[in-house]
């Protein structure tokens, strides 16, 4: 069974960087360079994360002549409600993973 769009720590990471230019449309090749993540696996999760409507996609004019046109991404109002949860829920998560000094075992 697949996983949904938002389970990964990448796609969360995408929807990092996302919120974080939200009102901005964002290349695929500059949340490459500030994710981290290869083409292989960011297309995949824009592709997805527009599928679920939370992103939104569009073309590009080509810059000049001889370049091709790229997609632009931005999210939707769900996309953000959905990255704001998801965020939400991965610093939780982390939170309770991590124990305090004191409750630690002794060496």
């Amino acid at each position: 069974m697949p996983r949904p769009a938002g389970d990964s720590p990448q796609t969360v990471d995408v929807l990092r960087q996302l919120v974080v230019e939200s009102e901005t449309w964002s290349y695929g090749y500059d949340l490459s360079r500030t994710t981290g993540l290869k083409s292989g696996t960011l297309y995949p999760i824009l592709m997805r994360l527009t599928n679920r409507g939370w992103l939104e996609a569009r073309w590009a004019e080509p810059a000049g002549a001889g370049r091709p046109p790229r997609h632009l991404y931005r999210l939707t109002a769900e996309g953000r409600m959905a990255a704001a949860r998801l965020t939400a829920t991965r610093t939780a998560r982390a939170s309770r993973r991590l124990r305090p000094i004191s409750q630690a075992a002794p060496s």
